[in-house]
């Protein structure tokens, strides 16, 4: 979805809501804002709630200073200003308390932004910004400073997250990716040693490969086909909901009986996916006009190499990512459930999966349907959509339920015995 031509106002209602409904703010917390090529800046209301904002309460402030609303503008609003006048490339300003981000902003201290590829890439450099009083001219100044220097990110000192981009969908992307990534250290230091990845190796996950692949234009669409790009976009709506991946972060796809596969796009928001953005990929070549995810070559690979896979799942869900860049063991030996779904969840280095495909790819097995890749990604595949996406709950709500364990006691393992007596009962293979 293009917010080229999504009035302002429209903008700030459909973003904030974002926010809200992933609890990311409180209902009088955070504000937005967004200058237009006019010069005027659409801001965010004071004392409304946020999760049923309408355009009808956004305020517009004119560049000679006149305020037109039916409401006060954000407390805020000097530092969004501001944040302007410092910055004239920017035209979108993000301001939040999220849980995680406000851990850090607490103790002073900036976040890890290398336990992914994806994170340095989204928000190359942050700052922390001295500690003021909310709406004062001195808070306005701190946070104008920051951006002054260059940085399109603050965190705020014992008060949250100030983020500017040229418009609001990357102020958006910036300020999820960060939160996720501070979720994800927070609940890594929980369980294990912390790995963060060189630089050097970051730039092997930004092959161009998906990008090179010959089109084709397809004549007919099956009605086998429209069911599968109908129940991906689905699912793909539920697991950003559910947090199981970013707005641009994470890639589904679906085999078809003619050997073709459907497949997320590469760089598009999946909040807001159809079924016309998803992409076929057929003999090798892509659909006409479209970019396939940058993992496109991986999933054609685990579809070469195993017959019976009918979905292939990568995603990001914080608990199980949390052992992804850390160096714990994810046992899934935990509740009957977790084992019969999961089995033997393997661990590939990082890059491998863009760096030799074929490789990875060959791993899958009737005991091996799950991995986790090293500081990228989890992938579980599966029969079915359904079945892959089970699959996927499972490992997350296991390795959350690993997470809340720790500090209550040790956790006492399925044994050896309870593990051949439920390949029995359920006729598991291995």
């Amino acid at each position: 979805m293009s917010m080229k031509y999504v009035h302002p106002a429209d903008q700030l209602v459909m973003f904030m809501k974002r926010i809200y409904d992933r609890g990311l703010t409180t209902m009088s917390g955070g504000n937005l804002s967004i200058k237009d090529s006019d010069g005027n800046v659409w801001i965010t209301p004071a004392g409304v709630d946020k999760g049923n904002l309408t355009r009808d309460d956004i305020i517009l402030i004119r560049p000679d200073g006149t305020i037109e609303g039916r409401h006060r503008p954000s407390s805020e609003m000097p530092f969004h200003l501001d944040v302007f006048k410092m910055r004239p490339d920017l035209h979108a300003v993000l301001h939040a308390h999220p849980p995680a981000l406000v851990a850090f902003s607490i103790i002073r201290r900036e976040p890890n932004l290398d336990l992914l590829p994806t994170v340095r890439k989204v928000c190359p450099t942050l700052k922390i910004a001295k500690y003021g009083v909310p709406g004062s001219t001195e808070l306005a100044d701190k946070i104008g400073s920051v951006f002054a220097e260059g940085y399109d990110v603050a965190i705020l000192e014992n008060h949250g997250v100030c983020i500017g981009a040229d418009d609001m969908f990357t102020a958006f992307q910036r300020f999820e990716t960060l939160n996720y990534s501070c979720e994800l250290e927070i609940l890594a230091n929980k369980i294990g040693n912390i790995r963060s990845l060189p630089e050097a190796e970051t730039q092997k996950h930004w092959t161009t490969d998906h990008e090179k692949l010959d089109d084709f234009i397809p004549r007919v669409i099956s009605s086998e086909e429209q069911a599968a790009r109908r129940d991906m976009i689905t699912l793909i709506r539920r697991s950003y909901k559910m947090g199981l991946f970013t707005a641009t972060h994470g890639t589904y796809s679906v085999r078809l009986s003619d050997g073709s596969f459907i497949i997320t796009p590469f760089g598009l928001d999946r909040a807001y996916l159809t079924e016309d953005d998803l992409v076929r990929i057929k003999g090798g070549m892509k659909e006409l006009g479209k970019i396939p995810s940058r993992a496109v070559h991986f999933h054609e690979e685990v579809y070469r190499q195993n017959k019976d896979v009918g979905a292939v799942l990568l995603a990001h869900p914080v608990n199980a990512m949390a052992f992804a860049v850390t160096d714990s063991v994810f046992d899934p030996r935990t509740i009957p459930e977790s084992y019969i779904m999961l089995r033997d969840v393997i661990r590939i280095p990082y890059a491998d999966m863009y760096g030799n495909p074929e490789k990875v790819a060959g791993m899958f097995s009737d005991v091996v349907q799950a991995m986790i890749v090293d500081n990228d990604s989890v992938v579980v595949t599966g029969s079915s959509l359904l079945n892959a996406f089970d699959r996927l709950e499972v490992m997350e709500l296991t390795a959350h339920s690993i997470i809340n364990s720790i500090g209550l006691d040790k956790i006492v393992h399925i044994t050896d015995q309870e593990i051949a007596d439920l390949k029995e009962a359920f006729n598991l293979p291995g």
